[in-house]
């Protein structure tokens, strides 16, 4: 994209900035979508109860107030963060090659580096996307009594990285995401708790002698 070709180079330079500028307007559009639909939800907005959303109804069901808040929030802060590294690296590469740069190395580059924080990442990005489809599929949330291997409590915050939680005893617990591969949620169904076990016999206090 070159712009008053008299100017030679400063024609691409232009054309470059117009790329750059045209990107973030872009971006500012997308943020202010996302940041609408996240309010949307945050307030229950009966738009969501509709037929047509009959799909979307299992992941926006109204729970309390702090639930649905953190659960909008992770979404769209997950979507934010998507839309905004995928227009500033198409808008840069395109700004690049407008100069009249041959972005074939850079693009063979940031390939091979992209692979290299992938495998040093890939944990953190294992949790991300657990955290994401945990978040989704309303497999708990803030509130919930949930067991996880042997740790029983109550969740205090779920992240796309950490849940939190904190057990009858007081203590607070961070479990990573992709550690999680069963859970139980003891605040859906109809859960109930097992009996006591019962007493062992008391021992005679005397014990007969021997002949």
């Amino acid at each position: 994209m070159t712009f008053l070709p008299s100017l030679g180079y400063g024609g691409q330079v232009i054309g470059s900035l117009i790329i750059l500028i045209g990107a973030l307007l872009l971006w500012l559009v997308i943020r202010f979508l996302i940041a609408r639909s996240v309010t949307r939800v945050q307030n229950g907005y009966s738009v969501f109860k509709k037929p047509h959303f009959k799909w979307a109804q299992p992941a926006l069901r109204p729970f309390d107030s702090a639930r649905r808040v953190q659960r909008a929030e992770t979404i769209g802060g997950l979507l934010s963060s998507v839309a905004a590294g995928t227009i500033a690296i198409v808008a840069i590469l395109m700004a690049i090659e407008t100069l009249g740069f041959n972005i074939g190395p850079i693009l063979a580059s940031v390939g091979i580096v992209g692979i290299a924080i992938g495998f040093g990442a890939r944990e953190v990005i294992r949790d991300a996307f657990l955290g994401f489809f945990i978040t989704i599929e309303d497999q708990y949330g803030i509130g919930d009594t949930i067991e996880v291997g042997d740790t029983v409590g109550v969740v205090q915050s779920l992240g796309l990285r950490i849940t939190r939680m904190i057990d009858e005893d007081g203590a607070i617990w961070y479990v990573r995401n992709g550690d999680i591969t069963k859970v139980g949620n003891r605040s859906q169904g109809n859960y109930v708790a097992p009996p006591a076990e019962p007493v062992a016999a008391a021992i005679p206090s005397t014990i007969e002698g021997t002949a």
